[in-house]
């Protein structure tokens, strides 16, 4: 039984600290369970808005975890620090100190099944088209079917594009042929393993851009 846990263990160590991240950070002191926010910080608003993106053992991006879930596997070993902000709210407690993670490394690769096809969601979209309307060019905040859901049109790559409201309200559920209108860029599905972790995430840290094509399509 022990072999079969430490094999598990060694083959897929995302599912088993996924586990333990569920675990409280405020245990005794003394044990890793003892990292908490340093003062000041709002607990809220660092464990549950920062994300931390996790690579794999070839740098490969996977997924952007929780900060309490980044930290486990820091503390356990499974992963190392790759960059931090110096500037941002650090983890502290009786015997440890550190910032908080923003891209950590798994130290084992993970095999991860590679799908073609990328699921659409609204943030992956939204990094598809760049945040601009596919009509004016201005700042999109919604999604527009081009051929209306109520005349037949699908959901999906082809048939959706990022719009900002006034476009949205103004063609409501007309043909862009009954309008005069023209898609300012062709829409097609985006291709790249990285287009998996965009569908899951809409504010993209900086420090995350020299391990994801975000410009790719």
């Amino acid at each position: 039984m022990a072999r079969m846990r430490k094999r598990s263990e060694r083959v897929n160590p995302l599912v088993s600290v996924s586990a333990a991240s569920g675990a409280s950070l405020g245990g005794e002191s003394g044990s890793p369970g003892t990292a908490a926010p340093s003062a000041g910080a709002s607990t809220t608003a660092v464990w549950g808005k920062h994300r931390v993106l996790l690579l794999n053992a070839t740098y490969e991006p996977l997924t952007a975890i929780s900060i309490r879930r980044a930290v486990v596997l820091v503390l356990r070993e499974r992963a190392d620090v790759v960059h931090t902000d110096a500037e941002g709210p650090a983890i502290t407690s009786a015997d440890l100190s550190m910032p908080i993670p923003s891209v950590i490394r798994l130290r084992t690769y993970v095999r991860v099944p590679y799908r073609a096809k990328i699921p659409m969601t609204r943030a992956a979209l939204m990094h598809r088209d760049q945040f601009r309307c596919g009509y004016c060019g201005a700042k999109a905040n919604t999604i527009d079917h081009v051929i209306p859901r109520s005349r037949g049109g699908a959901h999906n790559w082809e048939n959706c594009v990022a719009s900002c409201a006034a476009c949205n309200h103004k063609k409501a559920d007309r043909l862009l042929s009954e309008l005069g209108w023209t898609l300012r860029a062709s829409l097609t599905p985006p291709k790249g393993r990285h287009w998996r972790l965009l569908a899951t995430v809409k504010e993209i840290d900086p420090v995350w851009t020299q391990y994801i094509d975000i410009g790719a399509a």
